[in-house]
């Protein structure tokens, strides 16, 4: 029976989820892009840290004061890795279908989506954020269920390197969280379009990909390296976090004020009259040093779990070095197609891709 619920589990979360994103209080933001054949901007309705704090609460409560064990998402990871496998399908078939074909291609269609931006319920609900918000809100429910088994099993001979892990990823849901309102400016919300790339990333990939590097780990004792190993990891996380926050914070706060400093640093742009890049800064060093930021988070928390000769919790920051150097070669032929002249001239200006001083 553990097993059946095990399928339904992501299914019920999401639904709790979207309960909770619906009845908590939110607030209204406009966001980049505008409404479609229209000037204005669109509007979101965004509470994920409110939903993400509810959603750990009612978790604990669960296994506090019901029948579930703390790591019964651990136990039954490959149940809910099967039935959110399906979910997503089924989400997917949903958002594409009921649009018009965009592509000649059907499989480029189902993948990359028709349907650029879905709004429900009178604009309470979009589907982007939403999806992100829900991946989120499932991976730190995984996370802290890995982490319990590991210390279940162990007791007071668990491994430092799990709790590592666990705080750096755990960070970086929250934090995400609370900067949700900066998303609204990013590549995804503007260029993507809501298909299986999107849908099922998010409710399967998200969750529960992301966990490779406890999932493979957690079994283990401790590898009995010193406490001082984990400083590196550590440094190589928050080291990534800031050039990747750093660089979001930046162009967002240009793209609202033009003029407006971002910590120390004065704006500088570009401009052909009709657009404006942003040419300084974190956008001075390479022209996407927030990928750059992405992948030493992943590297990071891998080393994190003390276990560097495994093979396994590398596929992630593997996923990152495949995911954003395909996209910044997508990025810079649209950045191409949209800004000309604009665009070499910048490509001059800032030589480096992604990593500054090699590519």
């Amino acid at each position: 029976m553990d097993s059946f619920w095990g399928y339904l589990a992501p299914l019920i979360i999401i639904i709790g989820i979207t309960i909770l994103h619906l009845l908590l209080p939110a607030r209204w933001l406009k966001g980049y892009i505008n409404r479609p054949g229209s000037e204005e901007k669109s509007i979101y309705r965004l509470n994920g840290l409110l939903v993400l704090a509810f959603s750990v609460a009612i978790w604990f409560s669960l296994c506090n004061y019901g029948n579930l064990s703390y790591n019964w998402l651990y136990l039954h990871r490959w149940e809910g890795l099967a039935g959110a496998f399906f979910t997503g399908l089924i989400f997917t078939a949903l958002v594409v279908f009921r649009y018009k074909p965009v592509r000649k291609n059907l499989l480029a269609d189902i993948f990359l989506g028709r349907a650029e931006n879905i709004k429900l319920l009178n604009g309470r609900v979009d589907a982007k954020m939403w999806l992100y918000m829900v991946g989120a809100v499932m991976l730190e429910l995984n996370v802290l269920s890995f982490a319990a088994h590991h210390n279940m099993t162990f007791g007071p001979e668990a491994s430092a390197g799990v709790l590592t892990a666990t705080l750096l990823i755990t960070w970086f849901v929250t934090e995400y969280m609370f900067f949700e309102r900066v998303h609204l400016y990013t590549y995804d919300i503007f260029a993507e379009r809501v298909g299986f790339k999107l849908g099922w990333g998010c409710l399967v990939f998200y969750p529960f990909f992301y966990t490779i590097p406890l999932w493979s780990t957690v079994h283990l004792p401790d590898p009995g390296l010193s406490s001082f190993y984990y400083i590196l990891p550590v440094i190589i996380f928050f080291t990534g976090w800031g050039l990747a926050r750093g660089a979001n914070m930046q162009k967002y706060h240009f793209k609202r004020d033009p003029n407006k400093r971002f910590l120390w640093i004065k704006p500088e742009s570009i401009t052909d009259g009709k657009n404006t890049l942003l040419a300084n800064g974190f956008w001075g060093k390479s022209r996407h040093i927030n990928y750059l930021g992405e992948i030493l988070m992943a590297s990071g928390i891998v080393l994190a779990t003390g276990y560097p000769d495994i093979i396994w919790p590398w596929l992630y920051p593997l996923y990152y070095i495949l995911l954003l150097f395909t996209r910044e070669w997508d990025d810079d032929r649209r950045c191409a197609a949209k800004y000309g002249e604009l665009w070499s001239e910048y490509k001059k200006r800032v030589k480096y891709r992604i990593i500054p001083f090699v590519y």
